[in-house]
């Protein structure tokens, strides 16, 4: 199980999902451009002195992201707003691949319409989003769950 940030805005979040990583056990891939500069600076604050802990990956670009999913046939599983199905419907599968959008703006439809999946987090009506370091957290925690591996 992998998280992936399509090209984050806001560097706290990053931070914060960077720390998730270390703590679960899973790989964090960064899909640039990013909205800030990618440095320990930058994610100290959220990722406090778990940033060395973490498996990070960055990724040129959404093409070369998606390049190195399809050679490791690995399903990506996007977080939208935009979907009907309830992540926790879902059946997660441990080489899943959850698609975390921008802060601002989601992915792209072109973007959307690759994924294998598209789950949202059913909420209060009237209510547009969650954070999406907490979004992320909820869905990841319900997906390590069903896959049998959080960490002992």
């Amino acid at each position: 199980m992998d998280l992936a940030l399509y090209q984050p805005d806001i560097a706290a979040n990053t931070g914060t999902l960077l720390r998730l990583g270390a703590c679960m056990g899973i790989v964090v891939h960064v899909v640039h451009p990013a909205g800030f500069a990618l440095s320990d600076r930058n994610l100290a604050r959220a990722g406090m002195d778990y940033l060395d802990k973490a498996a990070l990956v960055e990724h040129d670009s959404f093409a070369a992201f998606q390049a190195w999913r399809l050679a490791q046939a690995r399903r990506l599983v996007l977080l939208t707003t935009k979907s009907a199905e309830s992540a926790y419907a879902a059946n997660f599968a441990s080489g899943d691949i959850l698609l975390l959008g921008r802060e601002s703006a989601g992915v792209p439809d072109s973007v959307a319409e690759i994924c294998d999946l598209r789950l949202r987090i059913p909420m209060r009506p009237g209510l547009r989003s969650i954070n999406v370091a907490l979004a992320g957290g909820m869905i990841l925690g319900e997906a390590l769950r069903q896959t049998g591996a959080l960490p002992r």
